[in-house]
């Protein structure tokens, strides 16, 4: 049996957040098992907590979709630290949390009340191709005229980031999942200046085996560096994401000029084990 935890994430409400199934002491299982488990909670993201192989990390996280792994997602990151500290979890700096990941090393650390972990860098950036950006129109069912930018935010999932007009045409969006194919997008819009949130926010990734994820880091910290970077957003804000699920979501951004910070609460809503073996 190995001890696992359900944490909710990016939200101070229980069950308003995104939940991510944490698996400690998970040395030993192989990948069928952990895609397996993965498939059986079906939630957005399963993760896998190990001992580190780079003596720099605390710990190892494997993350893991109904549909796959992934290098890195934002949610599982804190969800996984929150679990690993409350299971007893001694980080080697006292000052910041190292997780190993297919990302590489990824930072997080204790923000009064919340988790943030430092935004990795982009892999790939900049606009998609006109077929690419026909394609995910169609999907979402938007016009040209709806949509004011376009870019490739890509920090372990490959999301496409579209900024559309305004929030309400975000909340309004209704995809046809079948038409998005392999596509992961993202869509956001801004908030009048001195709002908060500042950021209304979607994310859709039915290849993945969820159609929409509620909260979602990994997109985030994309939206930030993009829309930081070309001063449509301030240093810091508050995004909100999850309203058209019934969610509560908030992600707290931060620029604080060497890293972009991505946080939320966690809290862990089910303690148990599991038996994999």
């Amino acid at each position: 049996m190995r001890p696992t935890k359900y944490v909710d994430v990016f939200s101070a409400e229980p069950t308003k957040g995104n939940p991510v199934a944490v698996v400690l002491e998970a040395d030993g299982l192989g990948d069928e098992q952990m895609g397996q488990f993965a498939q059986w909670t079906n939630l957005s993201e399963t993760t896998f907590v190990l001992r580190p192989t780079d003596p720099r990390a605390d710990y190892l996280l494997r993350i893991w979709t109904p549909g796959g792994e992934l290098p890195f997602a934002g949610h599982p990151t804190l969800g996984s630290a929150h679990a690993w500290l409350e299971a007893g979890g001694t980080p080697k700096d006292p000052d910041s949390i190292v997780q190993q990941c297919g990302a590489g090393l990824i930072d997080v650390r204790r923000e009064n009340d919340r988790l943030s972990f430092a935004a990795p860098p982009l892999t790939k950036s900049g606009p998609p191709d006109s077929q690419t950006l026909a394609q995910a129109l169609r999907a979402l069912r938007l016009t040209e005229a709806d949509v004011l930018d376009a870019t490739w935010l890509v920090n372990g999932p490959p999301w496409l980031g579209l900024l559309l007009a305004d929030p309400e045409t975000v909340l309004a969006t209704t995809p046809d999942f079948t038409a998005l194919g392999e596509l992961e997008i993202g869509i956001a819009g801004l908030y009048p200046t001195g709002s908060e949130p500042a950021l209304e926010v979607r994310a859709f990734c039915p290849i993945l085996g969820v159609a929409e994820d509620p909260v979602t880091g990994s997109l985030n910290a994309g939206l930030a560096q993009w829309l930081i970077g070309t001063n449509r957003l301030p240093k810091q804000y508050v995004a909100a994401q999850g309203s058209a699920l019934n969610r509560n979501g908030r992600v707290y951004v931060h620029d604080d000029g060497t890293d972009i910070w991505v946080g939320g609460h966690t809290r862990t809503l089910i303690n148990g084990s599991v038996d994999l073996d």
